[in-house]
Formats: structure tokens, C-alpha cells, sequence
């Protein structure tokens, strides 16, 4: 499902960084984990197709990134990722029900207000859909960027710090979810953290 090889990205600085190689089966959860500035958002990023790598490949069901024109990448990464940003991507003028709205109708249109939902329900923010998302607390907003990023059931779903600002009992329920809905779908999952709490969740770690 997931594989990359010899991946490795200059930063403006003129640092260069590698990584390891990178190996996921279809339904296969990895943890990628370490301390901040080591990289980890930086893989997260060669991995989607959101970053150029200085040299190396990713490949997600088959399909090499780097040979995908930018409009074909975007295509791609909206039908087949699900991407939960550590930093929130909303359309302020929005509610959290037309957010999930307007994601299900990138790339392919159709909307499917039951699994909305369904998935606010499980993240406790059904009694929020006709909320502006300013009008969220910080965790909430993390919750509906959760939402965000599963609800179109992608076959690969990368999460970026999902669990930093929540409590103990929220984060223990976020993760749950991201592995109940990767099942369902039958997804790979990779979390990038600094977050020791989720290290007990997972049996696959990479140190980076």
C-alpha cells in the first residue's frame, strides 16, 4: 500500500535529511515517533506528495508520486489520503457541517450527511455541526481536522500530532478511532508524534 525508498529532503538552510525506508501493507498501522525537529512532520509531508524530496520515491497503492503531474498528485491525494494536519485547514465562514460537506465533494462530488454524522458522533461534535469552526475550543477543532481527514474513507490516512492538545481520555478515544476507522476501511495508518501516551496503542514503532 505504502513504500517508500531512499527519501531524503533539502531544507533551505541547506541541511539535508534522510529517511528510513518505509514499508506498509494494506490495513497496516505504523507509529513514526521522536522529539520535535527530527523530521517527522517533514516525512509526513515527502509521504502525501505536499513536499518535493530531494531524491527517492513514495509510492501509495502502485502509484509512484513523482511521476503524477501536480494536477493528477492533487487528484490523487484527495480521492486516496486522508491527511489530519497538526495545523487546522477549515473554511472559517463555514460551519462544521458544511466543512464536512465540502470535503466529501473534493475530488468527486457527492455528499453523505449519515456518515458526517456518524463520525461527529464517535468525535463528540454532533451537537456542534451548525457551529462556526472559530467557535470551537482548541480540542474540538482538533477533532473536526479528525473528521476531516477520514471522512471520505481514504485507503491510506497520515495524522500529524492527532493527540497533542487532548486530555488523557480524548486522546485514548482518538486513537481508538483512527484504528477503528482505518479497519472499517481498510486503511494503513501513520501517526507522527511526540506523544509517548500513543506508543502503548501500537506494536509497529519507528524511532526517527
Amino acid at each position: 500500500m505504502v513504500e517508500t525508498s531512499n527519501l531524503s529532503y533539502a531544507y533551505k538552510n541547506g541541511t539535508v535529511m534522510a529517511f528510513p525506508n518505509i514499508g506498509l501493507s494494506p490495513g497496516e498501522h505504523l507509529l513514526v515517533i521522536g522529539p520535535s525537529g527530527v523530521g517527522k512532520t517533514t516525512l509526513l509531508y515527502l509521504m502525501a506528495g505536499l513536499l518535493p524530496p530531494l531524491k527517492g520515491t513514495v509510492a501509495i497503492d502502485g502509484t509512484k508520486l513523482n511521476a503524477l503531474s501536480r494536477k493528477a498528485l492533487d487528484r490523487f491525494r484527495g480521492e486516496q489520503i486522508g491527511l489530519i494536519f497538526q495545523q487546522y485547514h477549515f473554511i472559517k465562514s463555514l460551519n462544521v457541517s458544511e466543512n464536512l460537506l465540502l470535503r466529501q465533494s473534493f475530488p468527486l462530488k457527492g455528499h453523505d450527511k449519515k456518515r458526517g454524522y456518524e463520525l461527529t458522533e464517535r468525535l463528540g461534535l454532533a451537537e456542534h455541526l451548525d457551529k462556526k469552526v472559530t467557535a470551537l475550543s482548541q480540542g474540538q477543532q482538533q477533532r473536526l481536522g479528525i473528521a476531516l481527514g477520514l471522512i471520505h474513507r481514504p485507503k491510506i490516512i497520515f495524522a500529524d500530532e492527532p493527540t497533542s492538545n487532548l486530555d488523557d481520555e480524548n486522546c485514548a478515544k482518538v486513537i481508538d478511532l483512527l484504528k477503528e476507522e482505518a479497519k472499517i476501511c481498510q486503511s494503513s495508518l501513520l501517526i507522527i508524534t511526540h506523544d509517548q501516551r500513543v506508543k502503548s496503542h501500537f506494536q509497529n514503532h519507528i524511532l526517527l
